[in-house]
């Protein structure tokens, strides 16, 4: 069934996340002790709740959104692109931008997500923030009463897994095991938070989060087993 899936019709995702505030002592109180009862199995004895806050930003119950990069394929005749966007800035914006996106031009039912990891981390989240701002969740998001077969959903670690539910593979391990060109990053995910609070420098987050998506896009192609991206075909928009 992947080999029949068109191209066209799949929107590829990534998030980048940080704690919500750029220290532990930042939060209220009651904030506080919910993240130390929160993080209290991953810390054990071995990390104060302070100490933990670095990797607040994968909660989204104690992190944000800060950009959300998507890409899609556009066929004319034999040419194919690749056109890559990002959503940055306030998170609401963010979020509401990406609502937009998806309602205009994702909608159908034969529209689908993808990402790397993606049912357990991008989508979820992307829901979760959305509630917590207020936000209606767009068809796509909105899960309740759908059977497993209905969600309209991706993923290419779950791909990978080929039923085996212990394994975990890295988006940068699939990619070299496939033999997929690595893309020049000058970080990885647990700099994330140092370069949006301490650097404040947006852009390399957004070049990071595109890269991902482009990647998760040529692991998508070679388990179609169809012809990787040219440089020339990676169009951003």
């Amino acid at each position: 069934m992947l080999y029949k899936l068109n191209l066209e019709h799949i929107l590829f995702l990534d998030i980048e996340t940080v704690p919500q505030h750029p220290n532990f002592t930042d939060l209220e109180e009651t904030a506080q002790l919910l993240w130390a009862q929160k993080t209290q199995y991953q810390r054990k004895d071995e990390y104060t709740p302070e100490e933990f806050y670095e990797r607040a930003g994968i909660w989204a119950e104690f992190g944000k959104i800060v950009c959300i990069s998507v890409g899609y394929f556009v066929h004319k005749g034999e040419n194919r692109n690749f056109r890559v966007t990002s959503f940055h800035g306030d998170e609401i914006e963010i979020l509401k931008q990406f609502k937009q996106l998806l309602q205009d031009h994702f909608s159908h039912t034969k529209h689908l997500l993808c990402a790397h990891n993606g049912k357990e981390f991008d989508f979820p989240y992307i829901a979760r923030r959305m509630v917590i701002q207020g936000i209606n969740l767009p068809y796509k998001l909105d899960l309740f009463g759908k059977k497993p077969w209905e969600v309209p959903h991706l993923d290419t670690m779950e791909l990978w897994k080929f039923g085996d539910y212990k394994h975990y593979t890295s988006l940068k391990l699939l990619a070299y095991v496939l033999g997929i060109p690595s893309p020049k990053e000058d970080m990885d995910g647990s700099m994330v938070k140092d370069v949006f609070y301490k650097e404040k420098d947006i852009d390399r987050i957004i070049n990071y989060c595109e890269l991902d998506v482009v990647t998760t896009a040529q692991v998508f192609l070679r388990l179609q087993n169809e012809e990787l991206l040219h440089d020339d075909e990676i169009k951003k928009v």
